[in-house]
Protein backbone atom coordinates (compact mmCIF):
# COMPACT_ATOMS: atom_id res chain seq x y z
CA UNK A 1 0.00 0.00 0.00
CA UNK A 2 1.09 3.33 -0.70
CA UNK A 3 0.64 6.95 0.55
CA UNK A 4 -2.49 8.49 -0.72
CA UNK A 5 -1.81 11.79 -2.65
CA UNK A 6 -3.36 14.52 -4.21
CA UNK A 7 -2.92 14.48 -8.00
CA UNK A 8 -1.33 17.27 -10.08
CA UNK A 9 -3.07 19.29 -12.91
CA UNK A 10 -2.88 17.19 -15.85
CA UNK A 11 -2.49 14.04 -13.75
CA UNK A 12 -4.59 11.32 -12.01
CA UNK A 13 -2.25 9.19 -10.55
CA UNK A 14 -0.97 9.36 -6.95
CA UNK A 15 2.51 7.93 -5.89
CA UNK A 16 1.68 4.62 -5.96
CA UNK A 17 1.67 4.75 -9.92
CA UNK A 18 5.23 5.14 -9.75
CA UNK A 19 4.45 1.12 -8.73
CA UNK A 20 1.89 0.30 -10.43
CA UNK A 21 3.11 0.92 -14.22
CA UNK A 22 5.69 -1.81 -13.92
CA UNK A 23 2.64 -4.32 -12.84
CA UNK A 24 0.54 -2.66 -16.21
CA UNK A 25 4.17 -3.88 -18.50
CA UNK A 26 2.78 -7.39 -17.37
CA UNK A 27 -0.47 -7.48 -18.08
CA UNK A 28 -1.12 -10.30 -20.45
CA UNK A 29 -2.60 -9.58 -23.93
CA UNK A 30 -6.02 -11.50 -22.36
CA UNK A 31 -7.08 -8.78 -19.99
CA UNK A 32 -6.80 -5.91 -23.08
CA UNK A 33 -9.42 -7.08 -24.81
CA UNK A 34 -12.65 -6.13 -23.72
CA UNK A 35 -16.15 -7.82 -22.69
CA UNK A 36 -19.24 -5.59 -23.03
CA UNK A 37 -22.45 -6.66 -22.21
CA UNK A 38 -24.79 -5.51 -25.23
CA UNK A 39 -26.79 -3.13 -23.17
CA UNK A 40 -23.89 -1.16 -21.72
CA UNK A 41 -22.20 -1.37 -25.69
CA UNK A 42 -25.33 0.60 -26.71
CA UNK A 43 -24.68 3.08 -23.80
CA UNK A 44 -21.40 3.87 -24.58
CA UNK A 45 -22.25 4.13 -28.75
CA UNK A 46 -24.87 7.08 -27.43
CA UNK A 47 -22.58 8.13 -25.46
CA UNK A 48 -19.93 8.56 -28.04
CA UNK A 49 -22.11 9.62 -30.71
CA UNK A 50 -22.60 12.77 -28.12
CA UNK A 51 -19.27 13.20 -27.41
CA UNK A 52 -17.87 13.02 -31.44
CA UNK A 53 -19.94 15.97 -32.41
CA UNK A 54 -18.78 17.57 -29.35
CA UNK A 55 -15.02 17.11 -30.86
CA UNK A 56 -15.77 18.04 -33.96
CA UNK A 57 -17.62 21.40 -32.92
CA UNK A 58 -14.27 21.72 -30.64
CA UNK A 59 -12.01 21.47 -34.07
CA UNK A 60 -10.71 18.32 -34.37
CA UNK A 61 -11.05 17.32 -37.88
CA UNK A 62 -12.77 14.64 -39.41
CA UNK A 63 -9.51 12.94 -40.26
CA UNK A 64 -8.51 12.56 -36.52
CA UNK A 65 -12.39 11.60 -35.25
CA UNK A 66 -12.56 8.53 -38.01
CA UNK A 67 -8.62 7.16 -37.51
CA UNK A 68 -8.93 7.44 -33.54
CA UNK A 69 -13.03 6.91 -32.94
CA UNK A 70 -13.95 4.31 -35.08
CA UNK A 71 -14.88 1.01 -33.98
CA UNK A 72 -13.69 1.50 -30.43
CA UNK A 73 -14.86 0.26 -27.20
CA UNK A 74 -14.90 0.54 -23.78
CA UNK A 75 -11.74 -1.74 -21.96
CA UNK A 76 -13.06 -3.85 -18.77
CA UNK A 77 -9.42 -3.76 -17.61
CA UNK A 78 -9.54 -0.22 -17.16
CA UNK A 79 -12.63 0.15 -15.26
CA UNK A 80 -11.57 -2.69 -13.04
CA UNK A 81 -8.20 -0.60 -12.14
CA UNK A 82 -9.98 2.57 -11.83
CA UNK A 83 -12.33 0.50 -9.18
CA UNK A 84 -9.49 -0.92 -7.55
CA UNK A 85 -7.18 1.94 -6.34
CA UNK A 86 -4.94 1.32 -3.70
CA UNK A 87 -5.59 2.44 -0.17
CA UNK A 88 -3.58 3.11 2.99
CA UNK A 89 0.14 3.87 3.23
CA UNK A 90 3.53 2.53 3.08
CA UNK A 91 5.97 3.87 5.20
CA UNK A 92 8.93 6.02 3.42
CA UNK A 93 11.70 3.56 3.86
CA UNK A 94 9.51 1.34 1.94
CA UNK A 95 9.06 3.14 -0.52
CA UNK A 96 11.94 4.88 -0.80
CA UNK A 97 13.73 0.72 -1.06
CA UNK A 98 11.23 0.56 -4.15
CA UNK A 99 11.54 3.50 -5.73
CA UNK A 100 15.33 4.03 -5.40
CA UNK A 101 17.05 0.98 -5.59
CA UNK A 102 20.37 -0.23 -6.99
CA UNK A 103 19.55 -1.74 -9.63
CA UNK A 104 17.97 1.98 -10.89
CA UNK A 105 20.87 4.06 -9.28
CA UNK A 106 23.55 1.68 -11.62
CA UNK A 107 21.55 2.18 -14.99
CA UNK A 108 20.97 5.93 -14.08
CA UNK A 109 24.62 6.83 -13.99
CA UNK A 110 25.71 4.82 -16.69
CA UNK A 111 22.76 6.25 -18.91
CA UNK A 112 23.66 9.83 -17.25
CA UNK A 113 27.26 9.48 -18.69
CA UNK A 114 25.65 7.82 -22.16
CA UNK A 115 23.32 10.74 -23.15
CA UNK A 116 26.10 13.54 -21.70
CA UNK A 117 25.90 15.37 -24.65
CA UNK A 118 22.17 15.81 -25.05
CA UNK A 119 21.38 15.96 -21.38
CA UNK A 120 24.07 18.79 -21.31
CA UNK A 121 22.14 20.73 -24.28
CA UNK A 122 18.87 20.16 -22.05
CA UNK A 123 20.73 21.57 -18.63
CA UNK A 124 22.02 24.84 -21.20
CA UNK A 125 18.67 25.69 -22.78
CA UNK A 126 16.49 24.89 -19.52
CA UNK A 127 19.44 25.24 -16.46
CA UNK A 128 17.33 21.71 -15.14
CA UNK A 129 20.57 19.64 -14.18
CA UNK A 130 21.13 16.25 -15.84
CA UNK A 131 20.32 13.97 -12.75
CA UNK A 132 17.24 15.63 -12.01
CA UNK A 133 15.97 15.38 -15.35
CA UNK A 134 17.26 11.47 -14.92
CA UNK A 135 16.18 10.92 -11.81
CA UNK A 136 12.55 11.95 -13.27
CA UNK A 137 12.88 9.50 -16.20
CA UNK A 138 13.55 6.50 -13.92
CA UNK A 139 11.14 7.16 -12.11
CA UNK A 140 8.43 7.73 -14.04
CA UNK A 141 9.07 5.41 -16.40
CA UNK A 142 12.11 3.34 -15.42
CA UNK A 143 13.92 4.89 -17.91
CA UNK A 144 11.43 4.26 -20.41
CA UNK A 145 10.96 0.84 -20.51
CA UNK A 146 7.21 0.91 -18.63
CA UNK A 147 4.91 3.15 -21.12
CA UNK A 148 2.26 1.52 -20.66
CA UNK A 149 0.14 -1.41 -22.71
CA UNK A 150 -3.12 0.30 -23.18
CA UNK A 151 -4.05 2.92 -26.65
CA UNK A 152 -4.87 6.01 -24.84
CA UNK A 153 -8.00 6.84 -26.82
CA UNK A 154 -9.40 3.37 -25.95
CA UNK A 155 -8.43 3.89 -22.25
CA UNK A 156 -9.43 8.02 -21.61
CA UNK A 157 -12.84 7.13 -23.36
CA UNK A 158 -13.98 3.80 -21.39
CA UNK A 159 -12.94 6.53 -18.24
CA UNK A 160 -14.61 9.64 -19.33
CA UNK A 161 -18.02 7.53 -20.10
CA UNK A 162 -17.71 5.17 -16.92
CA UNK A 163 -14.89 6.49 -14.77
CA UNK A 164 -15.25 8.62 -11.56
CA UNK A 165 -14.53 11.45 -12.98
CA UNK A 166 -15.58 11.64 -15.98
CA UNK A 167 -15.32 15.53 -16.97
CA UNK A 168 -11.53 15.28 -16.08
CA UNK A 169 -11.44 12.07 -18.17
CA UNK A 170 -13.43 13.33 -21.06
CA UNK A 171 -11.45 16.55 -21.30
CA UNK A 172 -8.35 14.63 -21.44
CA UNK A 173 -9.79 12.65 -24.39
CA UNK A 174 -10.36 15.79 -25.96
CA UNK A 175 -6.56 16.73 -25.37
CA UNK A 176 -5.67 13.02 -26.76
CA UNK A 177 -7.64 14.12 -30.16
CA UNK A 178 -5.79 17.37 -30.23
CA UNK A 179 -2.30 15.39 -30.06
CA UNK A 180 -3.29 13.33 -32.76
CA UNK A 181 -4.73 15.85 -34.70
CA UNK A 182 -1.30 18.33 -34.45
CA UNK A 183 0.55 14.76 -36.27
CA UNK A 184 2.69 14.22 -32.87
CA UNK A 185 2.00 10.79 -33.12
CA UNK A 186 -0.29 8.31 -34.74
CA UNK A 187 -3.31 6.84 -32.84
CA UNK A 188 -1.85 3.22 -33.58
CA UNK A 189 1.12 4.22 -31.26
CA UNK A 190 -0.48 6.54 -28.69
CA UNK A 191 0.06 4.29 -25.97
CA UNK A 192 -0.19 4.87 -22.55
CA UNK A 193 -1.49 3.86 -18.94
CA UNK A 194 -4.53 2.66 -17.96
CA UNK A 195 -5.62 6.36 -16.95
CA UNK A 196 -3.89 8.06 -20.25
CA UNK A 197 -0.42 9.05 -18.91
CA UNK A 198 1.41 8.73 -21.88
CA UNK A 199 5.53 8.25 -22.53
CA UNK A 200 8.52 8.12 -21.38
CA UNK A 201 7.68 10.95 -18.83
CA UNK A 202 3.91 10.21 -18.37
CA UNK A 203 2.16 12.83 -19.51
CA UNK A 204 -1.56 13.25 -19.23
CA UNK A 205 -2.66 14.53 -22.68
CA UNK A 206 -3.36 18.09 -21.52
CA UNK A 207 -0.05 18.02 -19.76
CA UNK A 208 1.85 17.35 -23.38
CA UNK A 209 0.03 20.42 -24.95
CA UNK A 210 1.25 22.74 -22.67
CA UNK A 211 4.48 21.13 -21.91
CA UNK A 212 6.18 18.74 -24.94
CA UNK A 213 9.10 19.93 -26.46
CA UNK A 214 9.97 19.00 -30.21
CA UNK A 215 13.97 19.32 -29.65
CA UNK A 216 14.89 17.28 -32.76
CA UNK A 217 12.77 19.87 -35.52
CA UNK A 218 11.59 17.07 -36.72
CA UNK A 219 7.77 18.74 -36.18
CA UNK A 220 6.85 16.42 -34.04
CA UNK A 221 6.76 15.84 -29.57
CA UNK A 222 7.39 12.64 -29.51
CA UNK A 223 7.61 11.68 -25.98
CA UNK A 224 7.74 7.88 -26.62
CA UNK A 225 10.90 7.13 -28.81
CA UNK A 226 12.91 10.35 -28.85
CA UNK A 227 14.75 10.58 -25.97
CA UNK A 228 15.77 14.68 -27.03
CA UNK A 229 12.20 15.24 -26.89
CA UNK A 230 12.06 13.13 -23.38
CA UNK A 231 14.58 14.74 -21.51
CA UNK A 232 13.61 18.71 -23.24
CA UNK A 233 9.75 18.14 -22.14
CA UNK A 234 10.57 17.20 -18.78
CA UNK A 235 12.98 20.52 -17.74
CA UNK A 236 10.33 22.63 -19.84
CA UNK A 237 7.73 20.83 -17.05
CA UNK A 238 9.82 21.70 -14.47
CA UNK A 239 11.06 25.36 -15.37
CA UNK A 240 7.44 26.25 -16.46
CA UNK A 241 6.80 25.47 -12.85
CA UNK A 242 9.43 27.80 -11.34
CA UNK A 243 12.34 25.94 -11.27
CA UNK A 244 15.36 27.81 -9.50
CA UNK A 245 18.26 27.54 -11.49
CA UNK A 246 21.40 26.94 -8.98
CA UNK A 247 19.48 25.76 -6.34
CA UNK A 248 19.21 22.49 -4.94
CA UNK A 249 16.41 20.64 -3.94
CA UNK A 250 17.07 20.15 -0.85
CA UNK A 251 18.63 17.99 1.95
CA UNK A 252 18.70 15.51 4.60
CA UNK A 253 19.00 16.82 8.44
CA UNK A 254 20.24 16.29 11.61
CA UNK A 255 17.52 17.68 14.36
CA UNK A 256 18.62 19.23 17.73
CA UNK A 257 17.24 16.87 20.51
CA UNK A 258 13.97 15.09 20.19
CA UNK A 259 13.03 17.82 17.08
CA UNK A 260 10.02 18.06 18.58
CA UNK A 261 9.77 21.75 19.23
CA UNK A 262 10.50 22.67 15.85
CA UNK A 263 7.68 23.63 13.07
CA UNK A 264 7.50 21.21 10.86
CA UNK A 265 5.61 21.02 6.90
CA UNK A 266 5.63 23.07 4.25
CA UNK A 267 2.84 25.62 5.27
CA UNK A 268 6.18 27.00 7.27
CA UNK A 269 9.09 28.60 5.48
CA UNK A 270 12.39 30.37 7.71
CA UNK A 271 16.09 31.42 5.81
CA UNK A 272 18.89 28.62 6.27
CA UNK A 273 20.02 30.94 8.96
CA UNK A 274 17.31 30.81 11.37
CA UNK A 275 17.21 26.80 11.03
CA UNK A 276 20.88 26.85 12.17
CA UNK A 277 20.40 29.01 14.99
CA UNK A 278 17.64 26.50 16.80
CA UNK A 279 20.05 23.47 16.07
CA UNK A 280 19.19 21.71 13.02
CA UNK A 281 22.81 20.49 11.01
CA UNK A 282 23.36 18.53 7.73
CA UNK A 283 22.94 14.59 8.25
CA UNK A 284 26.24 14.16 9.41
CA UNK A 285 26.45 16.89 11.61
CA UNK A 286 27.99 19.40 9.66
CA UNK A 287 26.67 23.46 9.90
CA UNK A 288 23.68 24.32 7.31
CA UNK A 289 25.89 26.68 4.31
CA UNK A 290 24.89 29.99 4.34
CA UNK A 291 22.38 31.46 2.41
CA UNK A 292 19.52 33.85 1.94
CA UNK A 293 17.30 30.23 0.90
CA UNK A 294 13.85 29.67 2.24
CA UNK A 295 13.36 26.35 3.98
CA UNK A 296 10.51 24.22 5.25
CA UNK A 297 11.25 20.97 7.59
CA UNK A 298 9.80 17.85 5.91
CA UNK A 299 9.26 15.02 8.62
CA UNK A 300 8.42 11.53 7.09
CA UNK A 301 7.58 8.32 9.25
CA UNK A 302 7.40 10.36 12.44
CA UNK A 303 10.04 10.38 14.83
CA UNK A 304 11.48 7.22 13.23
CA UNK A 305 11.76 8.44 9.93
CA UNK A 306 14.59 10.90 8.36
CA UNK A 307 13.83 14.81 8.43
CA UNK A 308 14.65 17.08 5.46
CA UNK A 309 15.06 20.90 4.89
CA UNK A 310 13.61 21.43 1.51
CA UNK A 311 13.80 24.12 -0.86
CA UNK A 312 11.94 26.13 -3.86
CA UNK A 313 12.65 23.21 -6.31
CA UNK A 314 11.14 20.52 -3.80
CA UNK A 315 7.81 22.68 -4.78
CA UNK A 316 8.52 22.61 -8.06
CA UNK A 317 8.85 18.71 -7.76
CA UNK A 318 5.48 18.71 -6.38
CA UNK A 319 3.58 20.19 -9.13
CA UNK A 320 4.61 17.37 -11.00
CA UNK A 321 2.93 15.15 -8.28
CA UNK A 322 1.97 16.31 -5.25
CA UNK A 323 3.48 13.63 -3.00
CA UNK A 324 6.36 14.29 -0.50
CA UNK A 325 7.57 10.62 -1.16
CA UNK A 326 7.85 11.25 -4.93
CA UNK A 327 9.53 14.68 -4.40
CA UNK A 328 11.54 13.36 -1.77
CA UNK A 329 12.35 10.55 -4.04
CA UNK A 330 13.10 12.20 -7.22
CA UNK A 331 15.83 14.50 -4.97
CA UNK A 332 17.51 11.60 -3.48
CA UNK A 333 18.15 9.94 -6.42
CA UNK A 334 19.10 13.05 -8.12
CA UNK A 335 21.74 13.65 -5.51
CA UNK A 336 22.82 10.02 -5.63
CA UNK A 337 23.26 10.02 -9.44
CA UNK A 338 24.97 13.23 -9.50
CA UNK A 339 27.86 11.58 -6.78
CA UNK A 340 28.79 9.15 -9.61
Amino acid sequence: MAEVAKCRPGSMLPVMRVLSRRSLGLIPAAFLVPFVPEVAAQDFDAWLAAFRSDARKAGISETTLKAALDGIRPVDRVIELDRKQPEGRMSFAEYRGKVISDARIERGRRLLAEHAGELGRVRERYGVPPEVVVALWGIESNFGDFKGRFQVVDALATLAWEGRRAKFFRRELLAALRILDDGDVAPAKMYGSWAGAMGQCQFMPSTFLHYAVDATGDGRRDIWDSLPDVFASIANYLVEAGWVVGQRWGREVELPGDGTRLRKGLDHKAPLQRWSEVGVRTADGEPLPEGSMYASLVEVDGSRGPSFLVYQNFRTIMVWNRSTYFALSVGLLSDLLRES
